[in-house]
């Protein structure tokens, strides 16, 4: 089987194309006509020169030897026709960040060394601003909007491009080689582009070997789960510059099903997403933990949607907090079973569970995919499960992948070779979350190192605290974030946004409620109270804000000594 996104969804467009692949706004997409919009943009590509220059062959792993085209783009059918047009025409889509200001799209756009970029008309005169700094920029295509901006110079209009080409492509020599190239949101850093084989992404990501169904390595497997129509009517309300958004609708393609869009797409509205779901019977929802579930709630408390077609909930990329979850299944029905993922862009799908409860309170449990481990707490091994001391208090290592990963990071030899380590012979990425061994044989997830925090020599993992922390009645959301402290190193600092009715609760308050499920020095020694948590489309906290917040607003504190 030649595994390679274009070629895959040509062969399900083939075989499956007057069903529904997109529904959005009242127009319905088949899968036909997605392929063949896909092949009019490839083939405006093509006759522009871009598309593939070098073969994989003789590449450094974070070198790309195809043309890269920027997808500056709110959730629509443009966004998945240029991907997959790109792909078509052996070139690479990039994702941007539409919440960008103009130093950070310049360096996405140079970074990537885009030659093509598709925006949508209200971003054209940020990427008129700094288009002059991008001379390998040359290829501009407008999306027409409700802001009625004019073509920039030298544009072109999308749909005019469209009708220009034929649906018909010339043969190209496709390679599972192809890249897939996804940006990180640069939450501890500037953001990276992580480079995958296509093979390999499809296996660990994009539907290739789902938990519990056997490896795709036929397109007769493949074209069996298409006519099954197992990817279902999933709502996508992630936004698709961001892993999440994309690859759901990637996975849905791949097993058949249709995905469908809320009618606003600029910004998460959960009526929205719920007249989506009442409209068109989705049976699948996909979540950016309590981000996402919050205001899905309080949408429902609001008006009664009818939700009876909707069968699974999948929370990923952000904490699903026990009481949140807990008001959902009350609020869904017993017919809604809610499924939990741990994944990263350089990795897929690494851990998944149906029911995170453990009996450490705050720190979820998952089951470890099979390309999966946790590493030694120096790196240099795999952590035996049967061996290792359970609980947060023994063996705590680090999650790592291996098998179908990322050849590593475009343009940054250094960061490639340290995310991406040799261990006993073995490629893994390691990508900085922490985790032990459950009594029961699962792993508990502990949290990022990054976001760890060291006060007075023990470290404090937030996403622990936090969901102690908001399973108080007072707080509907809340992060927690390490300030400087001159007795501790740093001072663990609850920053959170009240429930509706609710005055601030007291340090002490918050203190009692969390002494209960955390030890003394995990508990919060100041509170802050803000208006909102900051967060990116995606749903995933922004912890800069939420420290420098803290710093400028304390409101209670315990002295240091």
């Amino acid at each position: 089987m030649l595994v390679h996104l274009a070629r895959i969804f040509d062969l399900i467009a083939n075989e499956i194309g007057d069903r529904d692949a997109l529904i959005w706004r009242g127009c319905c997409l088949s899968y036909r006509e997605l392929a063949s919009r896909s092949k009019r943009f490839a083939n405006a590509l093509l006759e522009r020169g871009l598309g593939c220059r070098r073969e994989r062959v003789g590449l450094e792993a974070w070198e790309s030897g195809q043309d890269h085209v920027a997808l500056y783009l709110y959730n629509g059918n443009e966004y998945l026709e240029a991907a997959y047009g790109a792909y078509f025409a052996r070139a690479v889509p990039i994702n941007v960040n539409y919440r960008y200001v103009e130093d950070e799209l310049f360096y996405v756009l140079d970074n990537s060394r885009a030659k093509a970029i598709v925006y949508h008309a209200r971003f054209a005169s940020r990427l008129a601003a700094v288009r002059h700094r991008l001379p390998q920029l040359r290829f501009f295509i407008q999306v027409a909007d409700d802001s009625n901006e004019p073509l920039l110079p030298g544009a072109v209009e999308y749909e005019a491009l469209l009708a220009a080409q034929s649906p018909e492509l010339p043969a190209l020599p496709y390679s599972p080689d192809d890249l897939y190239i996804l940006y990180t949101g640069g939450t501890t850093g500037l953001p990276k582009g992580v480079l995958w084989r296509q093979e390999d992404v499809f296996y660990a990501g994009l539907g290739g070997h789902l938990p519990g169904f056997p490896r795709v390595e036929s397109d007769e497997q493949l074209l069996g789960l298409a006519r099954s129509a197992l990817g279902g009517r999933p709502v996508v309300a992630a936004p698709f510059m961001h892993g999440a958004g994309h690859w759901t609708c990637f996975n849905t393609f791949h097993r058949g099903g249709t995905v469908i869009l809320p009618e606003e797409t600029r910004r998460f509205d959960p009526h929205a997403v719920w007249r989506a779901v009442e409209e068109h019977r989705a049976d699948t929802l996909g979540l950016i933990g309590d981000a996402f579930a919050r205001p899905l709630l309080d949408a429902l408390k609001q008006h009664r949607y009818d939700t009876s077609s909707l069968r699974v909930l999948v929370s990923t990329a952000a904490v699903l907090s026990p009481a949140v979850r807990e008001e959902l299944m009350r609020c869904l029905g017993d017919g809604v079973f809610v499924i939990e993922n741990i994944g990263a862009s350089e990795a897929g799908l690494q851990a998944m569970s149906f029911d995170t409860r453990t009996q450490y309170q705050g720190i979820p449990g998952y089951q470890l995919r099979d390309n999966s481990v946790l590493l030694n707490a120096d790196r240099t091994a795999v952590l035996d499960p049967s061996g290792a001391r359970p609980g947060p208090d023994g063996d705590v290592g680090w999650v790592a992948t291996r098998g179908d990963i990322p050849l590593g990071y475009l343009e940054d030899p250094e960061k490639t070779r340290e995310t991406f380590p040799v261990i006993g012979g073995v490629r893994y990425f390691v990508g900085g979350d922490r985790a032990c061994y459950a009594e029961d044989g699962r792993v508990l997830f502990l949290g990022r190192e990054s976001f760890c925090i060291n006060s007075g020599g023990e470290k404090v993992y937030v996403e622990e605290v936090e969901r102690v922390l908001k399973s108080h009645p007072a707080i509907y959301d809340g992060l927690v974030v390490g300030v400087p402290d001159p007795r501790w190193g740093q001072r663990v600092t609850a920053v959170i946004v009240l429930a509706p009715g609710w005055s601030a609760p007291s340090l002490e308050e918050i203190r009692t409620h969390c002494s209960a499920h955390l030890a003394g020095y995990k508990i919060p020694r100041a509170l802050v109270v803000a208006d909102q948590i900051v967060r990116s489309p995606s749903g995933k906290p922004d912890y800069r804000w939420a420290q420098k917040y803290a710093l400028e607003h304390s409101l209670g504190r315990l002295p240091a000594a």
